[in-house]
């Protein structure tokens, strides 16, 4: 009886344990996204200094930079980001978007223009991996939401993308 008492109870520690690492069940992550409530956005400077690029696809002639100095993971579970696309002959598009990880969508909150934002009014929109417009992908899988967990702060976000990724993620070449 006390090896069923103890057996009983290591099996109630075990899930406790394995709920408080981060498994959920069904109903858990279900609830979790009926009462989901987006941040507010307050739009960042445009980049002026330093960006950091990382890597999409062979296939792509783009250069794509992430600018440090927006990056912020928020309590909501979206990671906001300044994001550059770099032609190879020098034009720029620039984006302040947000990368829920857990839903694997993004949404574009304003693009740059000149020197100034203009704010966007897009949706939540899923992302799809690409074969060569698919740097919504890299960055979500690759460097900010590694197996659809937002990165822990924005120093952890800034050592991936310094380093080619999430360490499970980075190209060995």
């Amino acid at each position: 009886m006390k090896r069923l008492v103890f057996a009983a109870l290591t099996l109630g520690a075990t899930l406790a344990a394995g709920q408080s690492s981060g498994f959920k069940s069904d109903w858990e992550r279900e609830q979790e996204a009926r009462d989901w409530r987006e941040l507010e956005v307050t739009l960042p400077a445009l980049p002026k200094g330093e960006l950091i690029e990382f890597f999409v696809s062979a296939a792509s002639s783009f250069r794509f930079f992430v600018d440090p100095q927006s990056l912020s993971v928020g309590n909501d579970g979206v990671v906001r980001y300044t994001l550059v696309a770099r032609s190879p002959s020098g034009a720029e598009n620039v984006s302040y978007e947000g990368m829920r990880c857990s839903t694997a969508s993004y949404k574009i909150y304003a693009l740059g223009h000149g020197s100034n934002w203009t704010r966007a009014q897009g949706d939540w929109k899923t992302i799809q991996p690409k074969s060569v417009q698919r740097w919504h992908e890299a960055l979500s899988s690759e460097y900010l939401c590694p197996n659809r967990i937002p990165v822990s702060s924005v120093a952890q976000a800034v050592e991936h993308l310094r380093l080619g990724g999430h360490p499970d993620f980075r190209r060995k070449y």
